[in-house]
C-alpha cells in the first residue's frame, strides 16, 4: 500500500481515525492542517484572516501535493482540500482515498465548540455547513475507494471497518 488518505467535512473523525489507524498500521500519520500551520507557525483561523481562504488554499495545495508524493503514511486533509481539481488528482494518485461521511447534524455536534473552524464563524453554522456538503460530497465521492459512515459510531469501529474493506478492493 502507498498512502491511506481520509477526506471529508469537518467533523468526520479524519484526525482521531487516522491517528488510530496509523497505529494500527504502524505508519506515521500526517494531518495537512497541522502541517500547514506547523510551516507557518500560525494557525488555520489566522491565516484565513490575513491571506484570505484563496491564501489558505495555494498553502493547502502545495502541502498536499508534498504530502501525496510520499510512501506509507496516514494522511488525514482538511474538508476544503478537494475543491481544487489538482488536489484531487494528487490524492487520488497518493494512494487509497477513503471518504469519511457524516451527516450535517453531527457535524454541528462535533464542531460546535470548536474556535478554530474559521468558515463556521457566522450566525448559522448549520445553513453553511448544509451548503459545503452540497458542493463538496460529490467531490469526495469522485475520488473515493471507499465510503465510510462514521455517525454514532465509535472511532475504533470505524477503524475496524475501513482495514477490513481495504483487504477487498482491488488494485486500480
Amino acid at each position: 500500500m502507498r498512502n491511506l488518505i481520509l477526506v471529508g467535512p469537518m467533523g468526520a473523525g479524519k484526525s482521531t481515525i487516522g491517528r488510530l489507524l496509523a497505529k494500527e498500521l504502524k505508519l506515521p500519520f500526517k494531518d495537512s492542517d497541522k502541517e500547514i500551520e506547523h510551516r507557518t507557525g500560525a494557525d488555520i483561523p489566522w491565516i484565513f484572516d490575513v491571506e484570505g481562504e484563496q491564501g489558505f488554499r495555494d498553502r493547502e495545495h502545495a502541502v498536499i501535493a508534498e504530502l501525496c508524493g510520499l510512501d506509507g503514511v496516514v494522511l488525514a486533509t482538511g474538508g476544503g482540500a478537494v475543491l481544487r481539481q489538482d488536489n484531487r488528482q494528487a490524492l487520488r494518485a497518493g494512494g487509497r482515498v477513503v471518504y469519511l461521511h457524516t451527516s450535517v447534524e453531527q457535524q454541528i455536534d462535533r464542531t460546535a465548540r470548536d474556535r478554530n473552524r474559521p468558515l463556521l464563524r457566522t450566525a448559522d453554522p448549520g445553513k453553511v455547513l448544509r451548503d459545503l456538503m452540497a458542493i463538496r460530497d460529490p467531490l469526495y465521492r469522485e475520488i473515493a475507494d471507499l465510503v465510510i459512515e462514521t455517525d454514532t459510531r465509535p472511532p475504533r469501529m470505524v477503524v475496524q471497518e475501513i482495514l477490513e474493506r481495504l483487504q477487498t478492493l482491488q488494485p486500480r
